[in-house]
């Protein structure tokens, strides 16, 4: 606790050291106060240590936690001090919320080149809007991607590492990114025009041998090169399902790695362990969108002095609590008043309103009916076909309960899908079973004939629910289904317009909330093959089966509010 306290305490002297000038010389925030002042610490005299600060799976939170504003503010604080600092990334930093979905990434891009990040390697997430985006990202970049293990047909993509030199020091980065990214994001962004792969993260060796020669052939070339230090950025992760590939397997098959910053599996993990010649390595993480920073402190006479996070784990941004001023905070404000504008932008027409209300019921108040939470509609089929068809899957699910707006009739902007699907939940696609699907539908079905957040619209699936039968489903203390007992209300399903087997397995995308994380309590899928971790975001997926498969215009296949008869009930 003392430890925490005096950690938190230092991180509000570093931001209210800059953030109070700051203020106090820019009170408009024009922005001229705070560049002058970021130059003249550039300009200071220098200690001799080097101080490397990281970031990781930020996920487009620029103002979240720290911030890109306090980010700065600590960055210009240290080097006001007489430090050297340099900045990386650790990856997933594009994806995530409005600003990303609506720019592809841009925005966020071109703050870190406003904030002078000097490296970064590409996340599973950097590839969410299609490589040829992912490249051009590169190119706009003022700082290098890199990654040892990043290939198309064989050869790799970017350099393999970077050195940096910084107070008389050889600083090397080498990049590694996790080989479940083909799982991780939609695998047809690796593939060419025939569906075949030609982009590759060395996942084809499920030893993890491939990967541990990548790292240790970039660690030995940049010793070669004269590198005092090699530091490698990972975007590997600390989860036993991340095996063989995550940050302990790669440490305890490798040597001549001094640090690892790594990312992807969202934790603040800090750890020493030893390496294949029994020497210490340490491994630091620094969560997600900003609530951390990270730092690598070196001295040329002392080495690696420390390697450890700076937390601000308050709801409120650091940015706005401390009422941060500079150049960064400036630039933020500028790209979300551009953001704004950018959500009134026309991106497709319905000929038919997509409802999830009944367009002729009203409840004893006079108020519509939310019969997506009860019964099959158009908009429900709307989701659930574009589930399916990212996934490129047997069947597609949708909660009606998930789905928080109708669409009226006419343009569809940006800001309108944005507010379909506002959790920002990511689709994935699993493997299971008939009995599970069956198990599936049942849970969602319990609650007829009123609303239940689980009721399922579907795709690719027909099916009937007669509540004649009173439901058999148990739910345990915490409201998870534990058991489903006695006759079923869920009957004559078929699947691509065949009776579906109990016995055979089926390919399901969804929302992670339902597939993966027991959301409105569905535990049908566990066991469950994941073939496909987190394709995209839900709205990114809506906005994708708009542009690109219905071309801009919803037709007539969507013209009934109440669907196209793939649920049938029985009253």
């Amino acid at each position: 606790m003392k430890k925490r306290i005096i950690a938190l305490l230092f991180i509000v002297c570093m931001i209210l050291g800059c953030a109070c000038g700051s203020a106090s010389q820019n009170p408009q925030g024009s922005g001229s106060a705070a560049q002058e002042q970021t130059e003249a610490a550039q300009q200071m005299e220098k200690n001799g240590d080097v101080y490397i600060l990281y970031t990781s799976d930020i996920h487009c939170g620029i103002d979240k936690g720290f911030g890109f504003a306090g980010l700065q503010q600590i960055r210009d604080k240290l080097e006001k001090d007489g430090y050297t600092t340099i900045l990386v990334d650790d990856g997933d930093a594009i994806q995530g919320e409005t600003i990303g979905v609506i720019t592809e990434g841009d925005a966020v891009v071109d703050l870190m080149n406003q904030i002078h990040y000097d490296v970064a390697i590409p996340g599973n997430h950097e590839f969410d809007y299609g490589m040829d985006n992912f490249m051009k990202l590169v190119e706009e970049a003022e700082f290098p991607y890199i990654s040892c293990n990043f290939n198309k047909e064989g050869e790799l993509v970017l350099e393999p590492y970077v050195i940096i030199e910084a107070a008389g020091m050889k600083i090397a980065f080498v990049g590694a990114t996790t080989p479940q990214t083909l799982i991780s994001s939609a695998p047809t962004h690796f593939q060419n025009e025939e569906g075949e792969f030609i982009y590759g993260f060395l996942q084809q060796d499920t030893t993890g041998e491939a990967l541990y020669q990548a790292v240790q052939e970039a660690v030995d070339a940049a010793r070669a090169d004269g590198a005092d230090y090699v530091y490698l950025l990972g975007h590997l992760g600390n989860d036993a399902t991340q095996n063989p590939w995550n940050y302990a397997e790669v440490i305890s098959h490798t040597n001549g790695i001094d640090v690892v910053l790594d990312g992807h599996s969202h934790d603040t993990d800090q750890v020493v362990m030893k390496n294949k010649d029994g020497e210490d390595v340490a491994r630091s993480a620094c969560g997600t969108k900003m609530q951390c920073i990270g730092y690598s402190h070196i001295s040329a006479e002392k080495g690696v002095i420390e390697t450890n996070i700076w937390s601000w784990p308050n709801t409120i941004s650091a940015t706005e609590f401390f009422d941060i001023q500079n150049v960064i905070s400036v630039a933020i404000a500028q790209e979300k008043q551009e953001l704004e504008a950018e959500l009134q932008r026309v991106i497709a027409v319905t000929d038919y309103e997509l409802t999830i209300y009944d367009p002729v019921e009203k409840d004893s108040s006079g108020n519509p009916i939310h019969i997506s939470k009860q019964a099959e509609t158009n908009f429900g089929d709307f989701c659930s076909d574009a589930f399916r068809v990212a996934g490129n899957s047997d069947i597609g699910f949708i909660n009606g309960g998930g789905i928080r707006v109708s669409l009226e009739k006419g343009e569809i902007t940006y800001g309108d899908i944005l507010s379909v699907f506002p959790f920002q939940n990511s689709v994935c696609v699993i493997e299971a079973t008939g009995q599970q699907v069956l198990d599936a539908l049942e849970w969602g079905a319990r609650g007829l004939p009123g609303a239940g957040g689980c009721f399922l619209q579907v795709s690719g699936l027909t099916y009937e629910i007669d509540t004649t039968i009173p439901s058999g489903c148990i739910a345990d203390e915490n409201g998870m289904c534990l058991r489903i007992e006695g006759s079923r209300r869920v009957k004559n399903v078929t699947v691509g317009g065949e009776p579906l087997d109990p016995a055979k397995t089926y390919t399901i995308s969804s929302i992670n909330y339902l597939l993966t994380e027991h959301g409105s309590g569905l535990t049908a899928f566990d066991g469950a093959v994941v073939l496909q971790e987190e394709i995209k975001l839900d709205s990114q997926v809506l906005i994708d089966y708009l542009v690109d498969t219905l071309e801009g215009v919803v037709g007539e296949q969507y013209a009934n509010p109440y669907g196209e008869g793939r649920i049938t009930i029985i009253e």
